[in-house]
């Protein structure tokens, strides 16, 4: 038994599941503001610095859904601890890399960690809280200490890139992990492991090649057009695989109902059952096109900031400030928040309001954006995401109940992340900022309306959360994750 299988001990455990969550945010924003000195100093084009940053989305995103299963089957701890590992090994990777290939796969490596670490350390909150009532607080306090990252990162970043390089962003990460493994050793509960199933290795590597291809296919139409060559084939590859994804889960949701309960019965590696539920649909519709607009957006501007209005890293790093700031302050009370009125407005009134923030910062737009009206844009853009990111987690676990709470959070998770690595490839790739911010606006508004849309279905969360049956365990309650 460790400290966190009482209660006394589920603070030090919540903070070290919740730092883990900041290194996944953190290798975000800090990479934003240092891509400047990348391609300066490895003499990357742009397309190659948008492979630098939708590398590390891409895997992550791809991985997730694998990653989720995993944390329920083989347990949330040994994941983490095993990402953690990875993730670090993979920074100083980065930090030594030569040119700029070698450095896209070296994030590509990190995501691979990242892709561990996020579904498991979530999947740890879901154990440490059982309670329906204690649950969306917990959510909370895990949201705002990771997403203090999306503050800190653009001020880290300044703050090393130009001293020191841009290397320096990606040898941070590795005491900061090394210190994270040894309070995850200390403080994490040992948890449970699911009965085990045949993993769906086809599924992964078709969604892995449809997520891939299209990325590719984004980012070549950005740069020669959408009706070249490598864009076209991009996109036939990404429709073909996306296609044989949709086959090989349909296939195996039938195989999985026939042999409920066998104890080797098959698993998709995504059960399209899920999205008959509304509010699990709305709450990862929502969390796709939040990072959509967040993560193109925070792109463009990392680059525009640098490149056209001639701002240091350190400078740029600051200006950014006010997008990331009200996230990371608001996000603990909106869990209060989301205790009491449940996900549903939290998600969509703070994904339009910040989408309003992105709209008017693009009709300022231009030099303007580095100025009080542009700075009072981003801080309504970030105090929308601090209010809607609680709701969408809550929404989704909640729409599949506690038992299945890693893989919930890892299709939210991953619809976040292929969301972002679109948007940087979309968004980033547009002419000017004022095109870039008006579709994050758009992307952001349409993501509020179809939350509030989809997500009036879900049972009040002070009391017993939708009954979802996996595999036989129990559907709620404190051994909803002990099968």
């Amino acid at each position: 038994m460790t400290d966190a299988d009482t209660p006394r001990g589920r603070g030090p455990a919540l903070a070290v599941a919740s730092a883990g969550y900041f290194f996944v945010l953190l290798d975000v924003t800090i990479v934003n503001v240092a891509l400047a000195r990348i391609g300066t100093g490895l003499g990357g084009s742009r397309s190659e610095l948008q492979w630098v940053v939708d590398a590390y989305a891409l895997v992550l995103a791809a991985g997730m859904l694998g990653m989720g299963d995993l944390a329920d089957r083989m347990g949330s701890r040994r994941l983490f601890l095993a990402g953690l590992a990875l993730f670090g090994a993979a920074s100083a990777g980065c930090a030594t890399a030569p040119d700029a290939g070698a450095l896209i796969g070296a994030r590509a490596v990190q995501g691979i960690g990242a892709a561990a670490i996020l579904p498991s350390s979530l999947a740890t909150v879901n154990q440490l809280f059982p309670a329906a009532e204690e649950r969306p607080r917990a959510i909370g306090a895990w949201a705002g200490f990771g997403g203090s990252a999306l503050v800190l990162g653009p001020i880290l970043g300044g703050l090393l890139v130009g001293p020191l390089g841009w290397r320096a962003i990606f040898w941070l990460n590795v005491p900061l992990v090394i210190g994270a493994l040894a309070g995850g050793i200390a403080t994490l509960p040992q948890g449970s492991r699911a009965r085990g199933a045949h993993p769906d290795v086809w599924g992964q590597g078709l969604g892995t090649a449809a997520l891939a291809a299209l990325v590719f296919a984004l980012i070549e139409g950005s740069k020669g057009g959408f009706g070249s060559v490598p864009a076209i084939a991009g996109l036939a590859v990404a429709l073909g695989a996306f296609s044989g994804f949709i086959a090989v889960e349909t296939r195996l949701s039938a195989a999985a109902e026939v042999t409920r309960g066998a104890p080797r019965a098959p698993r998709p590696l995504l059960d399209l059952g899920w999205f008959r539920r509304a509010e699990f649909c709305g709450a990862n519709a929502g969390a796709g096109l939040m990072n959509l607009g967040t993560l193109g957006g925070l792109f463009a501007l990392g680059l525009y900031l640098q490149e056209v209005e001639g701002l240091s890293p350190l400078e740029a790093g600051l200006a950014l400030v006010p997008l990331a700031a009200p996230l990371a302050i608001l996000t603990p009370f909106t869990g209060h928040l989301v205790a009491r009125v449940g996900p549903r407005l939290p998600a969509g009134v703070g994904l339009a309001l910040s989408g309003v923030g992105y709209l008017g910062a693009a009709l300022v737009g231009g030099p303007s954006i580095d100025s009080p009206a542009g700075w009072a844009f981003l801080l309504l853009a970030s105090a929308g995401m601090g209010i809607a990111v609680p709701g969408l987690v809550a929404g989704a676990t909640e729409a599949l109940g506690p038992d299945r709470a890693g893989i919930a959070s890892a299709v939210n998770n991953t619809s976040r992340q292929v969301g972002g690595a679109i948007g940087v490839a979309l968004i980033g790739g547009l002419s000017t900022i004022t095109a870039s911010l008006s579709a994050s606006a758009a992307a952001l508004l349409l993501g509020g309306l179809l939350s509030l849309a989809l997500m009036g279905r879900s049972s009040n969360p002070r009391t017993n959360l939708p009954a979802v049956r996996e595999r036989g365990g129990p559907t709620s309650g404190p051994l909803a994750n002990d099968r």
